[in-house]
Formats: structure tokens, sequence, C-alpha cells
């Protein structure tokens, strides 16, 4: 298996190149990692390859806020500045000094 860096990280605002949605990036799979049954619900002329990462995106767009599971060749960095009102957004993350997203600190055991 060929090793790829993931383009985005976590807490990095993107949009869809294709649908008009936007949102933050929560968790990064480094290839496809989702059901035989969501992959083949892509038409096969859209699919996107398995191997490159996979993005999964607290999603929204004009009408809802939903999570969205990506590929990366789908994505594009969101230059808008436009806050996110997905309420999800500040659950897990805290805005930085910078005005970036930034993942809140949580204690596991």
């Amino acid at each position: 298996m060929k090793q790829r860096n993931a383009k985005f990280t976590i807490g990095e605002v993107v949009r869809h190149k294709v649908f008009p949605f936007r949102g933050v990036v929560f968790d990064v799979d480094p290839e496809f990692s989702n059901t035989e049954e969501w992959w083949n619900a892509i038409p096969a002329e859209i699919r996107p390859n398995r191997d490159q990462p996979f993005y999964h995106i607290l999603a929204e767009n004009d009408e809802t806020e939903y999570v969205a599971y990506v590929s990366e060749q789908n994505l594009v960095h969101d230059e808008s500045g436009q806050p996110l009102r997905n309420p999800q957004v500040y659950q897990i993350f805290d805005r930085g000094p910078s005005g970036h997203l930034k993942p809140k600190v949580m204690l596991a055991h």
C-alpha cells in the first residue's frame, strides 16, 4: 500500500468541488473506510478512487447541517471566511487566537 499524507487537517474548513456544501474536517481516514453499500451508491462515473484520504466533515449547505464523508480529490480549501452554523462545530472545536478551529481537549480513559 502506498503511503499518503492527508492534504487537509482536522479543524480545516473545506468545500466540495462539485456539490454546494462546505464544512470542517473532524476526522481523516488514510483511505476509504466506509461500507460497500455506501461505495456502491455513488454513481460509477463519479466514484472516486479508494486509495486516497477520505474526510469526515461537519457539513452544511443552504438547507441543512449534516455529516459528510468525502474523498480528498473532491475537496478544496474554503476561502470564504464565513462562519459555520453547524451546531456540532463548537461542541468539538474552539476558535484559536488566529481564528482557526482547534479540537477541544477531551479526556478519555
